[in-house]
């Protein structure tokens, strides 16, 4: 290949906003990209007005597209997640050679990293899976980024993504992930912890508003405070923009005008399928994406409102202030509770997937450029930190202090809501993980023993129950009505 060419450090395909974005980012940060899109004639209009005047070239075909690029080869797609991916990638790898680096920088599922990594190494390219988070701002002046799959490509991408990361207290809010498809799983649970966050606010808007009678100024009000304190936060600042907006044509509330039937992209129930899969009780993003399914039955909901009674909400009379304090206190412990339970999943992946996780980095690069980004996610680096290999958010010092002093205004806050018939199945179920989480005898018990009175599942003793009849350690089975022989047989299974 004409070497004479090759004047790009990066290249990207896909000038959608995103794309154009990050290689505007890039370019402003001293790299030479090259770009193309399969419609090139975006890629004239791309190059004759947004980037006119800066280190950012063209490419009008595949072959010129790689010609252009210096070896080894830092290409990333930024196209839509699923079988458009392998298109670009098959289509890339005639004008490949050894040690080139094909980065996905789109939404696709972990397995598909997975597959990815896997194939290519065999062809001697290495794949990145990347998860990129911060929307069109994000990728224009700093995202968070996490790079997981083929660890040979770190060294050569480092610099690029690093520069053009958001940065937080002076550190990129990029690092190594780990193997395989665990950059994209970790954005998956980003994701889904996005659901979770964006839930528990709403379940706080909805008591503030239907249970306390806020106006959505006031309430606007409340997030503001809330904003200055522990719960500072990108999804905090923009609820309280939303709140203050009103409509120009009559000035009223807009967000009170929005269809209440929520949309989702699927990567809410990806984590949820996850968790199921891996057996992790990863209880309030499940709920969240339950809410967006159930908020979609609006027509449903329309005719049960007329036909299914509750408790009538009374105009609200006791301490309001006292009220929001409650609730901030329980938007801050279930807070908590999602991200000890998106962790849970990411360390069981780690064990099941063979993966080696960069836990204190994963919190780092929460910190700034990406949704959920919050001065929260510093004291789950300092966290991590201070021990890697921590087994539960909740036994950090510091978290079991702070859901300590939230305890009480956290369960009034949830009591109120159902006092007044107003949901709150995300502040409900983190409540009810952690009062499982710290239970040492749950009524498992009674739920083995149905298993094997009807279906012979069997069941373990506990240890100082054991006995000559009731051995420790073996599957038992019991003929629990007697029938056809004594009560107390036992029969030990392999």
């Amino acid at each position: 290949m004409a070497e004479s060419k090759a004047v790009g450090d990066f290249g990207l395909i896909g000038l959608a906003v995103m794309g154009q974005n990050l290689i505007l980012n890039a370019a402003d940060h001293g790299f030479h990209v090259i770009a193309f899109n399969r419609t090139v004639s975006k890629v004239d209009h791309f190059l004759e007005n947004e980037a006119k005047g800066k280190s950012i070239s063209g490419a009008h075909s595949i072959k010129e597209f790689c010609e252009k690029l210096k070896t080894p080869r830092r290409i990333m797609l930024l196209v839509k997640a699923g079988s458009a991916v392998d298109d670009f990638i098959n289509s890339l790898l005639p004008f490949l050679e050894k040690g080139d680096i094909i980065i996905d920088g789109g939404n696709s599922h972990f397995p598909d990293s997975n597959r990815r990594t896997k194939e290519l190494s065999e062809k001697g390219i290495r794949f990145v899976g990347a998860g990129v988070s911060g929307g069109e701002e994000g990728a224009r002046y700093g995202p968070s980024i996490m790079p997981g799959g083929n660890e040979e490509a770190w060294p050569y991408i480092k610099d690029i993504f690093q520069s053009i990361a958001a940065k937080s207290d002076g550190e990129a809010c990029c690092d190594w992930v780990g193997d395989e498809g665990a950059g994209h799983f970790v954005k998956m649970v980003h994701n889904g912890i996005e659901y979770g966050d964006m839930q528990l606010i709403c379940e706080a808007y909805d008591i503030m508003k239907r249970g306390l009678g806020l106006t959505n100024s006031e309430i606007g009000d409340v997030f503001t405070k809330w904003n200055t304190g522990v719960l500072d936060s990108f999804l905090i600042e923009i609820t309280r923009d939303i709140m203050k907006y009103n409509d120009p044509d009559d000035g009223k509330p807009l967000v009170e005008k929005i269809l209440d039937s929520a949309g989702q992209k699927g990567t809410g129930k990806w984590t949820a399928i996850n968790a199921l899969d891996l057996g992790m009780p990863v209880t309030l993003i499940g709920e969240a994406v339950f809410a967006r399914c159930l908020s979609s039955l609006k027509g449903e909901r329309t005719r049960a409102a007329t036909i299914l009674e509750g408790p009538e909400i009374p105009e609200f009379t006791g301490d309001k202030q006292a009220a929001i304090d409650d609730l901030e206190q329980a938007l801050y412990a279930s807070k908590i509770i999602s991200y000890a339970q998106g962790f849970m999943l990411i360390r069981e992946a780690a064990k099941q997937y063979s993966w080696k996780l960069n836990n204190p980095a994963i919190a780092l690069m929460w910190r700034g450029g990406c949704i959920i980004r919050s001065v929260f996610l510093a004291d789950i680096t300092n966290a991590y930190r201070a021990e890697p290999e921590l087994e539960n958010l909740l036994f950090n010092d510091f978290f079991k202090k702070a859901i300590q002093k939230a305890q009480p205004g956290w369960r009034r806050a949830i009591v109120r809501g159902i006092e007044m018939g107003i949901p709150t199945p995300a502040f409900s179920t983190a409540l009810s993980f952690y009062d499982g989480y710290r239970t040492k005898d749950l009524p498992a018990n009674l739920l083995q023993a149905q298993r094997d009175y009807f279906g012979a599942h069997t069941f373990h003793v506990k240890p100082e129950c054991a006995s000559k009849n009731l051995p420790e350690g073996k599957d038992i089975h019991i003929n629990w009505t007697g029938r056809g022989g004594n009560v107390s047989a036992s029969t030990y299974l392999a």
